[in-house]
């Protein structure tokens, strides 16, 4: 598994889009990967009516930001990147042009197409996650702090295809034996889920179930040449990964795309997106 070599990311030259560029240009600056900064033009009925001069407005403005970023960054970062301007709605765009040039990764920042309110998850993040054509890098921190560089990185594990998927790629991309990976997993509650209180021989079962799960994990990352750390926990799961994330500090949530009891295909996973709307670090959803 190699390192992402071919990076979309979405601009809107809003805080949250740039924070993504920042962070995916320190990326591909030392992986040596191609950057396609990508910016939609929306039409809101709702909002105006949507005139031939409204449109260039909108084109000419999207075009100087871009162009102005692009110009900034290309004499900070010795990466090669580019710019797109499309019209349509922004998540639908984004995924279009990943699949068209073959993107392995998609950068983007956590807003909507009003910014992001402290309580939800934007809009467009929401949209774009469930149809990518390759993983997501959702961005959820300030600009100043994007480095691109990943240290302690946390992979909620549960044994299923994405969480081994989610082992394997963080594998492929950790670039020094320093980094500190670990695995959790967490164990439901049960009693809130079925209506009953734990006897000491279902609480040993459990316990059995989990030591399982979790030396899988340890084998698979062990196979994969990555030595990991292991930690269980009982709760709901996107409270306990967060909660665990910053309990060890880590700079980097690396996860499946479905929650643990699956995903339909129009929305998002609950576990997958309470994390990425509660976590002050960047969460790479692995498709």
């Amino acid at each position: 598994m190699t390192a992402y070599k071919n990076i979309i990311i979405a601009f809107d030259d809003s805080k949250y889009s740039k924070a993504a560029l920042v962070e995916a240009l320190h990326w591909a600056q030392a992986h040596g990967s191609k950057v396609t900064v990508v910016h939609a033009v929306y039409h809101d009925s709702e909002e105006f009516t949507v005139s031939s001069s409204r449109f260039e407005k909108q084109l000419r403005a999207g075009r100087n930001a871009c162009e102005k970023v692009v110009g900034e960054c290309s004499g900070e970062f010795d990466v090669d990147i580019n710019y797109l301007i499309r019209e349509g709605e922004p998540h639908d765009v984004i995924n279009t042009v990943a699949d068209e040039l073959g993107a392995d990764l998609i950068a983007l920042g956590t807003y909507g197409r009003r910014g992001l309110s402290k309580m939800i998850m934007g809009s467009v993040t929401a949209s774009v996650i469930p149809d990518a054509p390759c993983d997501v890098l959702v961005v959820n921190k300030p600009c100043e702090d994007c480095n691109g560089v990943y240290q302690n990185i946390l992979i909620p594990y549960d044994n299923s295809e994405l969480s081994r998927k989610a082992v394997q790629r963080t594998a492929g991309f950790i670039d020094s034996s320093d980094v500190s990976v670990t695995l959790l997993y967490v164990v439901p509650r049960y009693q809130e889920m079925i209506g009953f209180f734990k006897s000491d021989t279902v609480k040993e079962q459990i316990r059995k179930e989990a030591e399982k799960i979790v030396q899988a994990g340890e084998k698979l990352a062990g196979e994969e040449g990555m030595s990991v750390n292991t930690v269980v926990e009982e709760g709901h799961a996107a409270d306990k990964i967060t909660a665990t994330a910053r309990e060890l500090g880590s700079d980097l949530i690396v996860l499946g795309s479905h929650g643990w009891r699956g995903l339909d295909k129009g929305i998002l996973g609950s576990t997958a997106e309470r994390v990425i709307t509660y976590a002050s670090i960047p969460v790479l959803v692995v498709r």
